[in-house]
């Protein structure tokens, strides 16, 4: 199968999903800091007490003790560490002048700054650079291993880059990227959490026909 056939099945098995959950750029940041090793629904409260708090503003965060920052956060869970991550994130954006200055930087250039802060690795600057920037950078995350591992589509002991890199190859001359991406990582998270699981539901999966792993053709 083809990147462009995956995206195709899984879009007709599950439709739009309408990523990425947020009323402003910055929120959705904050939410991709938060959203490591833990379920959306959980980063949604922290979101909600920051709001309640008067807290959802890159000074505030910056200038809040750990402690107190660490309480409005917990439902996000490893909250003393994501306080630390959320402040080190906060005062490099606001180092940097803001959204406006930041969306003036190339997608390259961007990237880089956003792996210099502490605690942004390569998911969380794409998730930012896909769903606050709107720049054509391909997340992935440990859905799409596994999903284009079983599927052969790669072998799986490749590195993020290699991952991205493949991806947006193998994507390249599709139009309205940042449209497609966004949407495709979203499909991948509902694929793997409905069907594609640790232990997978085959039996129902929109892939299975050409899927090694439920038996069908590579």
């Amino acid at each position: 199968m083809t990147l462009r056939q995956v995206y195709a099945a899984l879009h007709r098995a599950y439709g739009p999903q309408h990523w990425w959950p947020g009323d402003s750029p910055f929120e959705v940041m904050v939410g991709a800091v938060l959203t490591q090793n833990t379920a959306w629904s959980n980063v949604e409260k922290a979101i909600g007490n920051l709001k309640a708090h008067g807290a959802l503003d890159p000074s505030i965060i910056a200038h809040t003790s750990p402690a107190t920052l660490a309480g409005w956060i917990k439902p996000s869970g490893y909250f003393n560490i994501k306080a630390r991550r959320l402040k080190n994130f906060c005062t490099w954006y606001l180092a940097a002048g803001g959204l406006a200055p930041l969306q003036q930087l190339d997608s390259a250039s961007l990237r880089k700054s956003l792996l210099g802060v502490n605690g942004v690795g390569p998911e969380t600057a794409d998730d930012i650079l896909l769903y606050a920037f709107q720049r054509p950078v391909f997340v992935i995350d440990a859905y799409t291993r596994r999903l284009f591992s079983r599927l052969h589509l790669v072998g799986g002991e490749e590195s993020y880059e290699e991952l991205r890199h493949y991806c947006e190859q193998g994507l390249e001359r599709a139009t309205q990227k940042v449209a497609l991406f966004n949407q495709y990582h979203a499909l991948i998270v509902a694929h793997a959490k409905a069907v594609c699981r640790t232990r997978p539901l085959c039996t129902a999966c929109c892939l299975r026909r050409r899927c090694p792993q439920a038996g069908g053709a590579s």
